[in-house]
């Protein structure tokens, strides 16, 4: 059942008729602009990797794989080593600048342990769906900063489950997917609707973005509820500007975060409005606004986000946002916080700020997610770095992709098992000496293998093993002597157990 929808359709046109006040540039508007914080965090010089040449040399931006030459993923540079980190792995999803986009999985070093071609992936995380750790991502096409896709969900043997689509008509929006509490599914969506700008200074039937929020059950479809920000946030609370093509919508709200509040009402966050509501879960109604021009809090020193991403509503009671501060540049630099709200007294205070020792703007996307240990990692969205800090904003961890022009969305840690259920890719090469061979061997997506058991025989059925030796990295070299023509490799976790068997592969010569 949609709730609060009111006249917006596709089809309808409706003049949201306004008080004619023009909409101010967020440069020059007091209601978006923080003051600025004298609570900051402490963090140590990231220790960059240096090169031994002392002649120029361009560096390598993504990864080559002799078992898998399908796989073409960007690198990562670690630049401040994992100390005192969250257990788990680092999820991302590479785009832009990159020669192959898809969600992928890092180990603390950098090094690849899972990627999967093909998917333009956007919001990579590790959730829990009818009792189990899965995977889930938004898969598309972007248009105009909006999504038209759908959302995934794999299992820890890296096959789909299912896929959940946008109801009523829309498409999925890559900004959001939560699978709440109660197992149902929290996506965006974007449409254009007819609409008088005049207030914000544009034409009478000019046109905007409607944000969208629908809760959906994830096995039948069925919409479960649905929100409209044109039904209960008037354009001109907007602090951007108008397009300058007028034939394209304005995006007045941009809705980029949903969050599940401890009543169960929701936290959407919009990132032109630099507001964040709690919005009623059965009526759709504004509870209170966050931030932007109508805070229902008065903001505290250093509060105030502008442009943010990533809402939410933390165990203890306050709430995190990733603080982007440029759309365009109203703070120094871009930040992770976490704020405190006293419902009594309506007021937000800020508790604690993360950011980078040189002092990056994110113009677009980031987020911040705060671990079970209380350390906080951050993606910084349209910069190509992902970090974690200590509660007190200790940098814990620093990484980069290779490539400047490299980014992704979101950045979590999550704890995972990955357990294929494809077998152990192998090509063996003969080497100079008699009866020397290197065999490159991997199991894309297996987190259990400890080493790998080298097999070898004068035919495919009749293999023996031959010599053992530890994993090292997503692709293991492995230098043996072999008599007979055909070799393959066993997958052992640390108890000697076997995982997974590749097939017998010829030495290439």
């Amino acid at each position: 059942m949609a709730f609060g929808r009111k006249e917006h359709t596709r089809r309808d046109f409706l003049k949201v008729a306004g008080a004619g006040t023009v909409i101010m540039a967020l440069s020059g508007a007091a209601g978006c602009k923080p003051a600025r914080s004298n609570i900051k965090a402490s963090s140590s010089k990231p220790e960059t990797r240096r090169a031994t040449s002392s002649s120029p040399k361009v560096p390598d931006t993504k990864w080559t794989f002799r078992s898998r030459p399908d796989l073409v993923p960007p690198i990562v540079e670690v630049t401040t080593r994992a100390h005192d980190t969250s257990p788990g792995y680092v999820f991302i999803a590479p785009k832009v600048g990159v020669k192959q986009d898809g969600p992928m999985i890092l180990d603390d070093s950098g090094r690849l342990v899972w990627f999967s071609n093909g998917s333009y992936a956007r919001d990579f995380k590790v959730q829990r769906y009818q009792g189990n750790l899965v995977l889930t991502w938004w898969d598309g096409k972007v248009i105009h900063g909006h999504g038209a896709g759908e959302f995934v969900i794999f299992d820890e043997s890296y096959r789909e489950i299912t896929r959940v689509r946008a109801g009523n008509g829309y498409e999925g929006d890559l900004h959001e997917f939560l699978i709440s509490p109660q197992g149902t599914a929290l996506i965006l969506a974007y449409d254009p609707v007819p609409v008088d700008l005049s207030p914000v200074g544009g034409p009478g039937d000019g046109a905007a973005w409607d944000g969208i929020v629908q809760e959906l059950d994830i096995e039948t479809g069925e919409v479960l509820f649905e929100w409209h920000s044109l039904d209960h946030v008037e354009i001109d609370k907007s602090y951007h500007g108008l397009p300058d093509d007028p034939a394209r919508p304005f995006d007045y709200f941009h809705v980029n975060s949903i969050g599940v509040d401890y009543d169960d009402n929701l936290l959407i966050s919009a990132r032109n409005t630099c507001a964040v509501y709690k919005v009623d879960r059965r009526s759709g109604e504004i509870i209170w606004r966050l931030g932007g021009k109508d805070s229902d809090f008065e903001m505290g020193p250093g509060t105030r986000p502008a442009y943010q991403h990533d809402a939410r509503r933390q165990d203890d009671g306050t709430i995190s946002i990733f603080d982007n501060g440029s759309y365009p540049t109203v703070h120094e630099q871009s930040r992770g916080i976490v704020l405190e709200l006293d419902m009594d007294q309506m007021t937000a205070s800020l508790i604690h700020e993360y950011t980078r020792p040189e002092g990056i703007v994110a113009r677009s996307q980031g987020n911040i997610q705060i671990l079970p240990n209380g350390n906080a990692f951050v993606g910084w969205g349209s910069e190509p770095f992902f970090s974690e800090y200590s509660s007190d904003g200790q940098l814990l961890f620093d990484a980069r992709f290779a490539s400047y022009t490299n980014e992704s969305y979101r950045a979590f840690r999550f704890p995972w098992t990955g357990r294929p259920d494809d077998e152990p890719a192998v090509v063996a090469e003969a080497g100079i000496g008699d009866g020397e061979v290197t065999i490159y061997a991997s199991w894309n997506g297996a987190t259990e293998v400890a080493s790998w058991r080298v097999l070898a025989g004068s035919r495919p059925d009749a293999m023996k093993p031959l010599r053992t030796l530890p994993r090292e990295g997503f692709e293991t070299v492995l230098n043996v002597q072999a008599d007979g023509p055909y070799v393959g490799v066993q997958a052992m976790d640390s108890s000697d157990r076997v995982l997974g068997v590749s097939q017998a592969v010829e030495i290439e010569t």
